[in-house]
């Protein structure tokens, strides 16, 4: 069966900062192969200053990335990835990205630094970078499942998996946004790496911890993939598809705001289909 993706991502600076330090972009492309697609979410520094500069540095060098390197890589590999070139590849440009916001923080004496999440999706498989808290979900109909695939990199995640907190304690703790780990305020990044299978027909969501604050799983379920079933996937139909798809995320994007979330609130979503 021939995948192809439709997409969709809205972003927004919530109800109190002036700026949206999130940067985002998602980009299907042909190749000799099949399709592939790919989604980029970075999350600029709340407390730092130019947070937005430091993303949009990553996600722009993502997209070239996709736009110029995997086309020859697949070329070099048969039209499989190499996972572990894949790994190699994307360690090199975080920390090439690291050292490019850390070089030009020392030149003007300012702080910046931003999460990253990447997901690639390519025939059946999908690989993904992570520093942070942004998330990754990925949605089947099989036991209407929404399942986690990142792990975020926070002080309290980390205290919850050790034992030392629980997920209740958690939620509320003040330090819940201190991050282990950020591009561009450390000397040497370490992203996580996952891989995984997927079907036609599951959804992916990247979402920055502002979209999920306020939100349930099971609301970001039901409107990100089960309220989409029925639709005519077709690959003519992608465009107007893509529009419902954009009329759910800024649905959720506002319960999130009237809700109070004060934080900038963005998500990308794509939805694999067959023919």
């Amino acid at each position: 069966m021939k995948l192809y993706y439709t997409v969709a991502a809205q972003t927004d600076a919530g109800i109190e900062k002036r700026v949206n330090q999130d940067s985002l972009t998602v980009k299907v492309a042909n190749t000799p192969y099949g399709e592939a697609a790919v989604a980029v979410l970075c999350d600029g520094m709340g407390g730092l200053t130019q947070g937005e500069i430091a993303s949009a540095v990553v996600v722009r060098a993502y997209e070239q990335w996709f736009l110029k390197e995997f086309p020859a890589a697949l070329g070099s590999s048969g039209g499989v990835p190499d996972v572990l070139r894949l790994r190699e590849s994307w360690d090199t440009l975080a920390n090439d990205c690291n050292a490019r916001i850390l070089d030009y923080s020392k030149e003007r004496r300012t702080t910046m630094g931003t999460t990253l999440t990447v997901l690639l999706l390519f025939q059946g498989s999908f690989y993904i970078s992570h520093v942070g808290d942004c998330r990754v979900y990925h949605m089947t109909d099989t036991g209407h499942k929404m399942n986690l695939l990142t792990a975020d990199q926070t002080y309290t995640a980390r205290e919850v998996a050790l034992g030392h907190m629980t997920p209740e304690q958690a939620k509320n703790d003040a330090r819940r946004n201190v991050l282990l780990q950020c591009i561009g305020t450390v000397r040497h990044v370490a992203p996580d790496f996952i891989s995984g299978s997927y079907h036609f027909g599951d959804s992916f969501l990247l979402c920055s911890d502002g979209f999920r604050h306020e939100l349930s799983e099971r609301e970001m379920y039901d409107y990100c993939h089960l309220a989409l079933n029925g639709i005519s996937w077709h690959a003519d139909c992608r465009q107007e598809n893509s529009r419902v798809m954009d009329g759910q995320l800024k649905y959720l994007i506002e319960q999130n705001k009237n809700r109070m979330e004060r934080d900038n609130i963005s998500a990308i979503l794509l939805k694999a289909a067959g023919s």
